[in-house]
């Protein structure tokens, strides 16, 4: 249910991990797992909004927004991905998509520099990959809770929400595979890997915040 490829430990009675990242398979529960985190550790929750600011910050109307996010060309990702905070200086020519994908990373990178964060999504575990303060975490269940969940949450019948699941997994799979040439929710990438599924929103929140703590 759980798998754990790191030990990190309290120093004092300072967190190990002020950068904690969640990749998430669609209705796993990892939103609520990271919004409960961040809510019990007092950390700044960067989800949407981190979409919102980066088109904000690039006065882009919100209804191209999401058309936009993941729509960038895989070698142009893969490229952006590799670059310093701020990004590279001539990117005036980018389409606007690559844009907004670097002005994501800058945000990401920004709240990852203040510490004491939680970020979901956005590929944010591979931008922070080299951060020894961040824990990287991705959160799944099988299908059929993940239909229940997108049932109740979102009020939507059994049919949309399978088209749901398949819409939303390969959406955050293609934008991860094409960002950094590995395959999403590949265990290797992560220091946990938890079944939200079997243990449950609130267990998944109390290991997570014992992992903080080391």
């Amino acid at each position: 249910l759980v798998k754990i490829h790191a030990a990190h430990y309290l120093v004092g009675d300072v967190f190990m991990y002020n950068i904690i990242t969640i990749e998430r398979r669609y209705a796993s529960g990892g939103n609520e797992i990271g919004k409960r985190l961040a809510d019990a550790l007092g950390y700044k929750l960067y989800d949407r909004n981190i979409l919102m600011e980066a088109a904000q910050r690039l006065d882009i109307p919100f209804f191209k927004i999401e058309g936009l996010e993941e729509s960038s060309s895989g070698s142009v990702l893969l490229n952006l991905s590799r670059t310093p905070l701020g990004g590279p200086s001539g990117n005036k020519d980018l389409p606007l998509a690559d844009k907004l994908f670097l002005e994501e990373k800058r945000i990401i990178e920004e709240a990852a520099e203040a510490g004491n964060c939680v970020i979901v999504g956005r590929a944010s575990g591979h931008i922070l990959r080299e951060k020894e303060n961040c824990l990287r975490v991705f959160i799944y269940a099988d299908h059929e809770k993940r239909i229940q969940r997108a049932i109740e949450r979102e009020g939507i019948q059994k049919a949309e929400a399978e088209n749901a699941l398949k819409k939303n997994d390969k959406r955050r799979r293609n934008f991860h595979n094409a960002l950094t040439n590995q395959e999403w929710g590949d265990p290797k990438c992560y220091e946990m890997y938890m079944n939200a599924g079997n243990l449950g929103i609130d267990l998944c929140v109390r290991i997570l915040m014992e992992a903080v703590k080391g």
